[in-house]
């Protein structure tokens, strides 16, 4: 369904809204223009219209919090560096990767877990609260949603701050993990190198060749952070939850991703075969644009901000 599933005002002014993005960090967000009035009140006008909204989001969300992400133009990993993220066979049939990636992450951990939920983080929270927002769906792992306090959500791809064991399958806590790595490496050093979206930072192999990684406590397995690495898929029972959850659903609304992995991308098939309102958020083109009925470019932070606040403005309760 297009843009006749709601009426809009013409507008085309564009509207100035306060910066979002933490000082500093401006560098993992894409180049952007303000979102002009007009899409604004498109996208104001599908919300309002939404009794049970689900939400998408993606990676563009935490740029803002100063997680870089993958893909954006110029200033995602594959932009700047020549460096790809660990498949999943890797991770468990080799030893030496582990190592590798463990080291990495044992470095960059302190500052990705320190990154804070942004102001899209607390609109869609304020939204959860209000009745507006049905369900949320992230495809990200940085915990920024828990955070910000939502509570109807699913973390597709897991989370980074939890650790499981290949072998028994008991979680942790990643920060345990971290204490673990500090005991087990007590005069390990290595330099920082720049930081990667999954919490991990770029070394040098030789830096790596002494760090000594744990096992499980409970029976000396594999520990793997519990996130669903490229090569692996998401479990069929997550995805049916998931599916379900949009089955109960009467608008979709994507924020911030490019929808490129089909983990995602698949709600959206499944939307636009059930004739669901689609709406999207995003810098850049996604691989959604032709089924929805209505794309804004803008920061997510300012546009959901902005799109709150009128909500509110609007009417003491959104329907």
């Amino acid at each position: 369904m297009k843009l006749t599933w709601w009426t809009h005002k013409l507008h085309t002014t564009p509207v100035k809204t306060a910066l979002t993005v933490p000082a500093g960090m401006l560098s993992f967000v894409p180049s952007c223009s303000t979102a002009d009035a007009h899409s604004l009140e498109l996208l104001q006008d599908f919300v309002s219209r939404a009794s049970r909204l689900f939400v998408i989001s993606g990676a563009g969300l935490s740029t803002e919090s100063g997680i870089p992400d993958y893909r954006s133009e110029g200033v995602g990993l594959y932009a700047r560096t020549d460096r790809r993220p660990i498949q999943h066979a890797e991770f468990v049939h080799s030893a030496k990767s582990r190592q590798r990636y463990w080291a990495r992450n044992f470095v960059g951990w302190p500052q990705f877990s320190s990154r804070q939920p942004n102001a899209a983080h607390y609109a869609l929270r304020r939204w959860e609260e209000r009745g507006k927002l049905h369900w949320l769906v992230t495809q990200n792992v940085d915990a920024l949603h828990s955070k910000a306090g939502q509570k109807r959500l699913t973390e597709l791809h897991g989370c980074s701050h939890r650790v499981i064991c290949l072998g028994c399958g008991v979680t942790s806590a990643r920060e345990e993990l971290q204490n673990r790595f500090i005991a087990l490496n007590p005069d390990w050093r290595a330099q920082e190198g720049a930081v990667a979206p999954d919490g991990d930072v770029f070394l040098e192999d030789e830096q790596v060749l002494h760090f000594r990684v744990p096992s499980c406590e409970n029976c000396g397995g594999i520990l793997k952070p519990d996130v669903t690495f490229f090569g692996d898929t998401v479990k069929k029972a997550t995805v049916q939850f998931v599916n379900d959850r949009l089955a109960e659903s009467d608008a979709v609304l994507v924020v911030g991703s490019s929808l490129q992995v089909y983990s995602g991308y698949r709600f959206l098939l499944a939307a636009s075969e059930g004739k669901m309102p689609i709406a999207i958020l995003n810098i850049g083109p996604t691989r959604a644009d032709h089924l929805a009925g209505l794309k804004v470019s803008g920061r997510c932070g300012e546009v959901l901000s902005v799109t709150a606040v009128n909500l509110q403005v609007g009417s003491s309760v959104f329907n």
